[in-house]
């Protein structure tokens, strides 16, 4: 008897993934649970193992397109067995889903279309109450109600909050529509007999619009600081062996990002969002830290809850962060939900930078290449002259939405930081 391959659930408010991969071609044979494709969701690459072992018999879905949960990608069945999707037993349909880094797979009875859960009526850990109102509205316009950040009270999603992002949606898409239009117009290019035309990747595509809407969105201003860290060479020269002993590199990225979590619990405004009815302060600390995949481009895990870690934790994760995300072993869920981001630009010999903002957060921080320059030393009280020292020094750079922050409150936030470096002890 055949068998549906099924788009499975890949994680929470994960409603669509693109197939950039398949590792299995039609007529080729393959073991239940062996990887037979891959797919692409929030620049997150995912196999998806074959649910029985057979022949691939016909591939549904091509590589390069999006394909929603539940949708059908590939049939698996023996030799010779007919390909008709109609004739597949639905009791040999797989219903696949993630449980923690694991993807389990389970017979089910029949196939079910998954439904968007946020528009129960029923009150929810995860978004509270949805009142009938809401839940209508959201189901009118196809908006699944986990893509919110609500504004009503202990943070109920309203129905104000639906249509604002109804509007924006429509909007962005008229945006889009226009930016298409007017392209071929003001863009003529002489393709040269030696030239080289590179397609794009689904990750390049992403990080494309994902950068040309945060532009459009937010206005962008750059306020930028250097900070000593000469204190924090000190310590990660001190510690660094006995962080070995554990498994741990410690990297300056760690302090950073502890850096920024005292900045963020000083000034909690800058833990926020832009929303039509307020700046929406988010309580949970969850920062991105880019990761550069090469040519491919970059991705933006996140480690939640950071303020709940020391500097030992906040290393740990750094390392298996980043290592699982140059080896696409992510899940689509550790890069949602960041509240800040962190980037790292100096790696590449960069002293300063203008990032761009990762919507829908308030701000993001560069860090630039440490070097080692002459600064002046400031007298003590008048006690003593000013001196001339050999310093490690870093350019700490931070964009921020000028919707939510002015100049001032930006550079509190950014002198905090810079302090935090400083004063490590």
């Amino acid at each position: 008897m055949a068998t549906k391959v099924l788009v499975p659930r890949l994680g929470e408010g994960v409603d669509e993934v693109t197939v950039t991969k398949w590792l299995k071609q039609v007529g080729d044979s393959v073991k239940e649970l062996e990887p037979l494709l891959e797919v692409n969701t929030d620049k997150v690459d995912t196999e998806i193992p074959a649910p029985a072992t057979g022949i691939v018999l016909k591939i549904i879905t091509q590589e390069g397109i999006p394909a929603k949960v539940g949708e059908l990608l590939a049939i698996i069945g023996q030799p010779g067995e007919s390909v008709d999707v109609s004739d597949v037993s639905e009791s040999n349909i797989i219903e696949s889903k993630v449980e923690g880094d694991v993807l389990s797979l389970s017979k089910g009875q029949k196939s079910v279309t998954p439904q968007p859960a946020t528009l129960g009526l029923r009150p929810s850990t995860d978004l509270g109450f949805i009142s009938p109102v809401v839940a209508k509205i959201a189901a009118e316009h196809g908006v699944s109600l986990s893509q919110l950040q609500g504004t009503g009270l202990n943070g109920r999603i309203t129905k104000n909050d639906v249509l604002a992002f109804v509007g924006n949606q429509e909007s962005q898409a008229i945006t889009s529509t226009k930016s298409a239009n007017l392209q071929p117009a003001n863009m003529i290019f002489e393709i040269g007999a030696q030239d080289t035309l590179i397609k794009h990747t689904v990750i390049r595509k992403s990080i494309a619009d994902h950068m040309v809407m945060s532009k459009q969105t937010s206005p962008h201003v750059l306020t930028v600081m250097e900070a000593d860290l000469s204190k924090v060479v000190k310590h990660r020269a001190a510690n660094k062996a006995a962080f070995e002993k554990d498994g741990v590199n410690l990297t300056f990225t760690a302090y950073f990002m502890t850096a920024i979590v005292a900045g963020l619990k000083a000034y909690p405004i800058i833990n926020s969002s832009w929303s039509n009815e307020g700046v929406l302060v988010h309580k949970n600390i969850n920062i991105g830290m880019a990761v550069s995949l090469g040519e491919e481009g970059l991705i933006v895990p996140v480690i939640k809850s950071a303020d709940n870690h020391s500097l030992l934790a906040m290393a740990r994760s750094v390392n298996d962060l980043a290592n699982r995300a140059r080896s696409k072993k992510l899940q689509p869920d550790e890069v949602k939900g960041g509240t800040f981001t962190l980037t790292n630009h100096g790696i590449s010999g960069s002293l300063f930078a203008f990032p761009v903002i990762n919507q829908p957060q308030c701000g993001i921080l560069g860090i630039g290449a440490m070097q080692k320059r002459v600064i002046v030393i400031p007298s003590d009280g008048g006690t003593r002259d000013d001196a001339i020292a050999i310093r490690p020094m870093v350019y700490l750079s931070f964009v921020f939405d000028h919707r939510i922050l002015d100049g001032a409150s930006a550079d509190w936030f950014l002198a905090k930081v810079k302090g935090t470096i400083e004063n490590w002890a």
